[in-house]
């Protein structure tokens, strides 16, 4: 059995599609699992409407709950691990608390992970130059 670690054999195909020195770096091993965090955070569909809703700025959670129609600990709880995931903030003003989507990174990647989920549905391999 090879081992994942044997170099690749001499003769081997090799592909140059401009990508150049990329695949020689390996990003950030934090950083994926960081990524990875988020895309597990936001691949829940209640959470992502969560995210979606704070798209127009910081909502109290009364309106949260209220928008949603859960009840409140299960929002607290969906809202908690939008936290540990870094993608929203919040802030506390008397009895309420405010939230907010954390930076323009994560309002730009649920904008962008929305608008693309709505586009028609294209068979599984369709590239655009298929379009042409």
């Amino acid at each position: 059995m090879k081992s994942r670690t044997e170099p690749a054999k001499v003769g081997a195909p090799s592909c140059s599609h401009g990508i150049g020195g990329l695949v020689h770096l390996p990003p950030d091993p934090d950083a994926l699992e960081r990524a990875a965090g988020m895309f597990r955070a936001m691949g829940d569909a209640p959470r992502l409407r969560i995210l979606h809703l704070l798209l127009r700025g910081e909502v109290c959670a009364g309106e949260i709950v209220t928008a949603l129609g859960e009840k409140f600990s299960t929002v607290s709880q969906r809202l908690r691990v939008l936290r540990s995931e870094g993608l929203v903030g919040r802030r506390r003003d008397g009895s309420h608390m405010y939230y907010a989507l954390a930076d323009d990174h994560v309002k730009e990647l649920v904008a962008n992970a929305l608008a693309h989920a709505s586009e028609p549905n294209r068979p599984a391999g369709h590239t655009p130059e298929d379009d042409e």
